[in-house]
């Protein structure tokens, strides 16, 4: 049997999807990997608002896992929209590495720091910690972020840990941040494989279950909020209980909910940046 992996193209990318198919590889599967561009590769300048919303990252590759070019998408499960696209299922999770947010280029924030990050969330957060920074927007794959920040002589960057461990390139981090600190963006630190409903047993031998009550848990709440990518939300379940975040894009006020409910907690968040 053929599996064909649909992947973005990146290092980043096809680094993830390599760990996807190895997990699925065994007697009698052969294994394809599909490159595949999509939005958010196409236009590196732009904000993620003047391409699309959440989703820039993945939509190409459920239109072709629809269109039945390829049997599997890899995303990184925080790319992700808040629901499945119809016709579509995440049919397993590999076990989630470090969902926690990086520091490089220094080990602590210090007032008055330039720092670079595309992330509305993080922007945030960030300005709540320490409301004197100066939050500047970056984008780009690993590689090309870590070399823009000595070429705009930024103090740091802020990307995935997981992204960095996957490379090697954990020697570039100078701080994981708490999740207290700086809560993480649902489905962070986990990898979705997605495919066409119906064909779950196609991946099923690689779904951790402890990642996917998780992950799903945290994209539930997101959806109850009805927050997406531009909005500063974010969730995040330990494994004990669910943490929710409401801000204002410039940190001047943060909301925290915890709770064992993700439609309740979302609903909460909802209510909170409303009356904020």
């Amino acid at each position: 049997m053929l599996v064909r992996i649909g992947s973005r193209g990146s290092r980043l990318a096809l680094t993830q999807a390599e760990l996807a198919a190895e997990r699925l590889r065994r007697s009698g599967v052969e294994i394809a990997l599909v490159p595949i561009t999509t939005a958010g590769d196409r236009d590196r300048t732009k904000p993620f608002g003047e391409i699309g919303a959440r989703g820039v990252f993945v939509k190409e590759l459920e239109e072709a896992l629809l269109d039945g070019r390829i049997d599997v998408a890899v995303h990184s499960a925080k790319d992700m929209t808040s629901t499945d696209v119809e016709g579509l299922a995440v049919g397993a999770y590999l076990a989630r590495e470090d969902p926690r947010d990086a520091l490089c280029g220094v080990s602590e924030l210090r007032p008055g720091m330039r720092i670079g990050t595309a992330s509305v969330r993080r922007r945030a957060q960030l300005l709540a910690l320490e409301p004197t920074l100066s939050i500047e927007p970056m984008r780009g794959n690993i590689d090309t972020r870590l070399r823009k920040r000595g070429e705009r002589g930024l103090d740091a960057i802020v990307l995935a840990a997981c992204g960095l461990d996957r490379l090697g390139l954990a020697g570039e981090i100078g701080l994981r941040f708490d999740p207290e600190q700086l809560l993480p963006e649902a489905g962070q630190g986990a990898l979705a494989l997605q495919v066409r409903a119906g064909d779950e047993h196609v991946t099923a031998r690689a779904d951790d279950a402890e990642t996917r009550r998780r992950v799903e848990a945290e994209r539930r709440c997101i959806s109850s909020v009805g927050g997406g990518c531009l909005a500063p939300v974010a969730a995040y379940h330990d494994g004990t209980v669910l943490r929710g975040l409401v801000a204002a894009e410039d940190g001047t006020w943060v909301r925290r909910v915890t709770g064992d409910d993700p439609e309740t907690v979302g609903r909460e968040l909802a209510a909170l940046a409303v009356s904020s």
